[in-house]
């Protein structure tokens, strides 16, 4: 049996003016393929080297001087407090009241994925819920989970009734 050719004036318009079928126009060659995987990795590749020579030529700049964060009576012992620094980006960091006379603050941001960190008084520790990651309290470091590196660590210095932070001497 011979298949009827359709008339083309009984064809729409639209498919008249895009003669492409369905096959032909989902099909994706390898070759097609491997220049989009070849264009998308050069570009993430492009990226990343921006990223390295930007922190190669504007590093990080030090926190200088003390800031004041709160009184001493706003924290009470086993509690953490929250606050911000602001310079050329705002950051944010914890406040930690250990014992009496023991504070510890700390970046606020998970080395891993950069959640944030919260201190739980009942474990002693600093955690970070996205990932279940611990840090110590006293020294920042990493107890348990995938963060790779420790808590950046800010010195506290009390004045006269007053929490102040400053950078870390090393």
């Amino acid at each position: 049996m011979k298949k009827a050719v359709p008339d083309p004036q009984d064809m729409p318009n639209w498919k008249s003016d895009f003669p492409i079928q369905q096959k032909k126009a989902t099909h994706v060659s390898r070759r097609e393929f491997a220049k989009f995987l070849a264009l998308f990795s050069g570009t993430l590749a492009l990226a990343n080297g921006v990223i390295v020579i930007r922190s190669l030529l504007f590093p990080a700049k030090p926190l200088e001087g003390e800031h004041y964060v709160c009184q001493e009576t706003d924290v009470a012992v086993g509690q953490m407090f929250q606050f911000k620094i602001e310079g050329a980006e705002t950051v944010p960091y914890i406040l930690v009241h250990l014992e009496e006379s023991e504070w510890r603050a700390f970046e606020q941001k998970c080395t891993h994925l950069t959640c944030a960190v919260r201190y739980r008084e009942d474990l002693k520790k600093i955690e970070c819920p996205c990932h279940h990651g611990f840090f110590s309290a006293d020294t920042g470091e990493v107890l348990q989970g995938p963060p790779p590196r420790p808590l950046p660590q800010l010195q506290v210095v009390i004045k006269d009734g007053k929490v102040y932070v400053k950078e870390k001497n090393a």
